[in-house]
């Protein structure tokens, strides 16, 4: 869809549907698509002598590298992989070009073509979210770092902007690389990104728009002077990158942090300036963990701990815990733990040293990686952004011509319940995609049985799901050697796995499931398991596929709870409120979707006895 006959440049990303209110609590939902219909199979799946009570679901759709070569794209230059070589050796799929056609995403954004990887500056300005991203815009694999751009009204509907930002400078001739914007109180916008110079140093630099005026901010401006910062002593020439939005302090003087390792110890360093020109450069760390490696894409936000909204960067207080996340090189995961952050020196501590960045909690336990909040001024919420690397073979991604996209944005708060968990959760924007809904209740499936569902066919859904457990037999009980999501859902006990089914063929033999584990019959319980199956979700041999998953805390007073947005190739599942996420991405093959057109969608309940 164009959003302008004259400007080809500019487009929208996912049309316009009709908004329908959110269905009820307790039900089973779905809601029609417009586009690219499909069928969806969910299973759940069961576990021996118990018998489950679907208590309700809602459904809603919305609308070229060498094997020879031996360091992945990115490495040498100083930055995270960004291509897949223990993929190098496969050998490619017979993909056709309907069968990419059907793996791009709808809803999520993703830029129109070429590859994309981090989230860059995200901010609202004048009615509109900006999301820039780290983009080649000559190629669908990583390289040519430039800084892409796009706008929207609701995070959903993207209009596609010129690019924001070029290599084109010796500060950042080699990349254009992650970056975050400040608001200041005047209304000015300062942009921090790293560059990398002609001779392959990690240095910041600083941009501004070049007309406050304008609502989509198209022009920008680098600092005449740049770079503003380079690395200190003792720290690498390629261990110095992505600036934090900026916070001030009772001083005047503001913070920003950029993460770095000395040896193998992950940390944040910390600057302070009063005009983002001249920076000093703390003695301490704002933190550092020792084995964790070079900490990428470092974040670092206030939650409030007894409140609903979310909180401006410079927010402190006897009620505000603050987070920290570093993306970590090393194994590619996000992690964060939640602490206090002291302003008299500008450090941090969690509150639970077991946990801490880099040993602990992870923002998403599946494909993602480089994330960045902003605060949204407007709703007082905060935003998350990540990237979901998807891992098909480089000669598949040059030939379907993109590569990557971004997760749906989520709102993030502190678990109350926990204390030691954030919230995270789709933006209420998605909301706007639904058309239809399908409602089913008080749905009964016992071990081994299939239970059919006449539920819309869409390759768009958002599925809300709750299950209550009636009665439980069995004294069985999970050895402490079995507390994670192991081999999959071929692992079977009499606690689990049960669940839904997504992207699944008709006769199973490509299939994503999405379920819960239990430790016992006492739900409160740290090792109840959430898990994303994506052993069998493609026949395909050149791309990946892992079990996912995570232990969830789930309370007494609380039934098990997921929902899970499909896009095509992309899931994301969320557990308990969004206490445990799992992204992830699924192939499926085009003669299977057209054995499978006119499917009814179903929920099929198996035990342990089931035959794979």
């Amino acid at each position: 869809m164009k959003a302008s006959p004259s400007n080809d440049n500019h487009a929208l990303h996912t049309p316009l549907l009709e908004s329908k209110q959110k269905s009820s609590k307790f039900i089973f939902v779905t809601f029609g698509s417009i586009v690219f219909l499909m069928s969806m199979v969910a299973l759940a799946l069961t576990i021996n002598q118990i018998q489950n009570s679907l208590e309700s679901i809602e459904i809603t759709p919305l609308t070229n590298i060498s094997s020879s070569e031996k360091l992945p794209r990115g490495v040498a230059q100083g930055v995270s992989a960004k291509s897949n070589p223990s993929h190098f050796n496969e050998v490619s799929y017979n993909w056709t070009k309907d069968m990419f056609s059907w793996q791009r995403t709808a809803f999520h954004f993703q830029p129109q073509n070429n590859w994309m990887n981090d989230p860059s500056g995200p901010l609202f300005h004048m009615g509109w979210y900006h999301l820039f991203y780290q983009y080649n815009p000559d190629s669908a694999v990583w390289g040519n770092i430039s800084w892409g751009h796009a706008v929207s009204s609701d995070m959903i509907h993207w209009l596609y902007l010129p690019i924001a930002m070029e290599p084109d400078k010796w500060f950042d001739i080699n990349g254009v690389w992650t970056g975050s914007a400040t608001l200041l109180p005047d209304g000015e916008v300062i942009m921090l990104y790293t560059g990398d110079t002609d001779n392959y140093v990690q240095v910041q630099n600083l941009a501004h728009p070049a007309n406050l005026s304008d609502p989509l901010l198209l022009d920008w401006v680098k600092y005449a002077n740049n770079p503003i910062l380079e690395p200190p002593p003792g720290i690498g020439s390629k261990d110095f990158r992505d600036p934090t939005t900026g916070w001030i302090g009772p001083d005047g003087k503001w913070r920003v942090l950029i993460g770095s390792k000395k040896g193998q110890t992950g940390l944040s360093l910390v600057y302070k300036t009063t005009n983002f020109i001249n920076f000093e450069l703390n003695d301490n760390y704002l933190h550092a963990v020792p084995g964790t490696g070079m900490w990428e894409c470092v974040d670092f936000y206030p939650v409030s701990i007894n409140g609903s909204n979310g909180l401006d960067t410079s927010v402190n207080g006897p009620h505000v815990k603050h987070v920290l996340k570093a993306s970590l090189d090393d194994t590619r995961v996000d992690s964060y733990a939640i602490g206090t952050y002291f302003i008299e020196n500008d450090t941090w501590i969690p509150d639970n040293p077991l946990e801490d960045v880099g040993i602990g909690l992870l923002l998403d336990y599946g494909i993602y990686y480089a994330s960045k909040t902003f605060y949204d001024q407007v709703k007082k919420r905060r935003i998350l952004w990540g990237w979901i690397n998807e891992t098909d073979a480089e000669s598949d991604d040059l030939e379907k011509g993109w590569a990557s996209l971004q997760t749906i944005p989520r709102t993030v708060l502190f678990d109350q319940k926990t204390g030691t968990n954030l919230l995270q959760w789709p933006v209420e924007e998605v909301e706007s995609l639904r058309l239809s809904s399908d409602e089913y209740a008080e749905v009964v499936v016992t071990p081994g049985s299939v239970v059919p569902l006449n539920i819309t066919q869409a390759t768009q859904l958002d599925i809300f799901a709750e299950f209550e457990i009636e009665s439980l037999t069995s004294k069985e009980n999970i050895s402490n050697d079995n507390i994670d999501c192991g081999r999959g859902s071929i692992d079977r006990s009499d606690f689990g796995p049960f669940g839904i089914l997504a992207i699944a063929h008709d006769t199973l033999s490509e299939q994503t499931p999405i379920y819960f584990r239990l430790s016992n019959t006492s739900l409160g319980s740290s090792t109840n398991l959430f898990c994303v199956d994506g052993t069998r979700s493609s026949k395909a041999p050149d791309v990946e596929k892992r079990v996912y998953g995570s232990k969830v805390p789930v309370f007494s007073d609380e039934k098990l709870s997921m929902r899970v947005l499909v896009d095509h190739s992309i899931i994301e599942s969320f557990a308990q409120g969004g206490r445990v996420v799992i992204s992830g991405s699924c192939w499926f093959m085009l003669v299977l979707l057209r054995a499978c057109q006119g499917c009814a969608c179903m929920i099929t309940c198996c035990g342990p006895e089931m035959v794979d």
